[in-house]
C-alpha cells in the first residue's frame, strides 16, 4: 500500500518547552472544569448549582483569558473572537453554542457550517485595503423600459485569492472546502474557480492522543503535485483537534519538492495544542479559527468540543461500506448541488482525471 504516516511523537517535537508548559497550565485548569461538570450533572441542590455555574464560568474566563495571551505572541494563530471588536463576540459565541448542542441536526448543522466558513473568509480576506477597485457589473430582472444593470465598486483582492488550490483532507473537510471556495469564486473579479486536491488521510482510533498515528492513503487521493507547486494552499477542516492530517500532508508535499506559496488552515474550531502544533510545524502558514477549544482527551477528541464534526455534517458511513468522494458528494442533495455546481465540477474532474 502507498501510505505516508506520522506519528504523535514527531508532532510533539514541534513543540517549545514554553508550549508544553502552557498546555500544561491549560490541562491543569480543565481538570478542575470537569470536577464542575460533575457536580452539575449529579446535584439536585439549585443553590449549589448555582454557585457552581459561577465557578465554571470563571474558569472558562480563566482559560479564555490564557489562549487568548498566548495567541497575542504568535501571528500566526488568527482566533476570530481575538481579533475582532468585541461587537462581533456574540456572533461567533452563539454560532458555535448551536454547532456544539446535541439537539442540533444535521440540516441546521450545515446551515452554521456555511455562516462559519463566511465569517473565517471575511477574517482572512476581509481587512484587505487600498485604492484598488474592481467593478462588477450585473444586469437585473428588471427589464422596463430597457434592460437595466447595476454597478458595484468592490476592493480588489484577486491577487490574494486567484492563486489558490484548495487541498480536502476528505470528508468532513469536504463542505466547508466547497464553501470556502465558493466564497473565493464570489470574491474575484473573474469568478475564480479553485482547483482541488483531494487527500485521503485518517488517525489510527485505536490509539491514543500520546501514541496517534496519521495515516495518508495515497492510492486513494486525487491530486497532481505539478498543480500545487508554488500556489496558495487552502485546507477548511472544521476541527483541528491535533494537527496530524494537515502537518502529515504538508510535510509529505514538502519532501516531493512542492514549495507553496503560502498555506492557510480555517477551522470552526481548534484545540490550543493542535494549533500550536501547526505552526511550529509549518513555515509560511496561517491559522484562522472561529474558535479555540483549551484541551484534548485521550482519544485525541477536543474538549468540549462539538462530536465528530464529519458524521454531522455528512451523517455515518456503514462501517464495511464507507463511502467514497462521488458517493459523498452525490448525497449532498439537490439544493448543495446547485448552490456549489462550480465546485462539485472541479471535484468530479479531480476524481476522473486522476483516478489511480
Amino acid at each position: 500500500m502507498n501510505k505516508v504516516i506520522l506519528k504523535a511523537e514527531d508532532l510533539d517535537g514541534y513543540l517549545t518547552a514554553a508550549d508544553r508548559e502552557l498546555i500544561g497550565r491549560m490541562d491543569k485548569v480543565y481538570r478542575e472544569v470537569l470536577s464542575s461538570f460533575s457536580i452539575l450533572s449529579s446535584s439536585r441542590i439549585e443553590k449549589e448549582k448555582r454557585k457552581e455555574e459561577e465557578n465554571l464560568i470563571r474558569l472558562y474566563n480563566d482559560m479564555g483569558a490564557m489562549m487568548q495571551d498566548i495567541c497575542s505572541h504568535e501571528s500566526a494563530l488568527q482566533v476570530y473572537s481575538f481579533m475582532t471588536p468585541q461587537e462581533s463576540h456574540a456572533e461567533a459565541s452563539r454560532l458555535i453554542a448551536k454547532l456544539r448542542d446535541v439537539r442540533t441536526e444535521n440540516q441546521e448543522f450545515v446551515y452554521y457550517i456555511q455562516r462559519a466558513y463566511e465569517m473565517l473568509f471575511k477574517l482572512a480576506y476581509g481587512g484587505a485595503v487600498g485604492t484598488n477597485k474592481n467593478y462588477l457589473i450585473v444586469n437585473t430582472p428588471v427589464t422596463v423600459p430597457v434592460q437595466n444593470y447595476a454597478v458595484h465598486k468592490i476592493t480588489n483582492i484577486d491577487d490574494k485569492i486567484e492563486n489558490t488550490v484548495m487541498c480536502v483532507m476528505l470528508r468532513g473537510a469536504l463542505l466547508p472546502s466547497m464553501i470556502m471556495s465558493k466564497e473565493i469564486q464570489e470574491y474575484s473579479s473573474r469568478g475564480y474557480v479553485t482547483p482541488f486536491a483531494l487527500f485521503k488521510i485518517r488517525r489510527d482510533d485505536k490509539k491514543h492522543e500520546n501514541d496517534m498515528e496519521y495515516i495518508l492513503d495515497l492510492d486513494m487521493s486525487y491530486f497532481k503535485l505539478e498543480n500545487l507547486d508554488g500556489k496558495d494552499l487552502v485546507f477548511a477542516d472544521p476541527m483541528n483537534a491535533t494537527g496530524g492530517s494537515l502537518v502529515t500532508v504538508v510535510k509529505y508535499l514538502l519532501t516531493e519538492g512542492i514549495r507553496p506559496r503560502s498555506i492557510q488552515f480555517f477551522n470552526v474550531i481548534a484545540a490550543l495544542k493542535g494549533a500550536l502544533r501547526v505552526v511550529r510545524a509549518l513555515d509560511n502558514c496561517k491559522v484562522y479559527t472561529l474558535w479555540m477549544d483549551p484541551v484534548l482527551n485521550e482519544a485525541a477528541y477536543i474538549m468540549p468540543g462539538l462530536g465528530d464534526a464529519g458524521d454531522r455534517i455528512n451523517g455515518k458511513d456503514p462501517e464495511d461500506h464507507p463511502r467514497n468522494i462521488l458517493q459523498l458528494v452525490a448525497e449532498y442533495g439537490s439544493n448543495i448541488a446547485r448552490l456549489y455546481r462550480a465546485q462539485l465540477r472541479e471535484i468530479e474532474d479531480t476524481v476522473l482525471h486522476t483516478s489511480k
